[in-house]
């Protein structure tokens, strides 16, 4: 527990750091009302709903139009309920706002802990960078690097 809640600590400090060096960035409060899956949420946002799509991350698809579900879908969208589910969260924007789909791009903030920071941290996201949104990146592959070496998530050995 105490390990636990030293690498919350480092991770807290690590995203701070990557977002003092990026620049400002705009931050909108909400509260998810649904967790779609792995990377993908929907959030209350004063009167209305919108669909929230994790920045920098892609996690296995739980509906694929043309795959169907995905190898470690279920688990990534169990994790991402666990940290998200009916919590107020606070989303930090980057360079771009939206997706090609109509979805709001950023980051999601559960107090201190960076949501998908976690995920991948627990090897339950890959890294997938779409420039401009760059802001954690170095974060996003460091977290992604030492979940693949420790076997954790999608990268645990079978």
């Amino acid at each position: 527990m105490l390990r636990s809640a030293r690498l919350l600590a480092v991770l807290a400090l690590l995203s701070a750091v990557a977002v003092a060096s990026a620049g400002p960035a705009a931050f909108v409060d909400g509260t998810v009302v649904r967790v779609v899956d792995g990377d993908t949420i929907h959030v209350r946002i004063g009167a209305r709903v919108e669909r929230v799509r994790y920045i920098g991350v892609n996690a296995p698809e739980l509906h694929h139009p043309r795959r169907g579900e995905e190898p470690g879908g279920r688990e990534a969208a169990r994790v991402n309920r666990d940290l998200a589910s009916n919590r107020r969260v606070r989303l930090e924007l980057d360079v771009r706002t939206r997706d090609r789909y109509g979805r709001l791009l950023a980051y999601v903030w559960v107090g201190g802990l960076m949501v998908k920071a976690e995920l991948v941290r627990l090897g339950y996201a890959q890294v997938m960078t779409v420039p401009p949104n760059v802001r954690h990146q170095a974060l996003f592959l460091k977290l992604q690097r030492d979940a693949r070496e420790a076997g954790r998530g999608l990268w645990r050995r079978a």
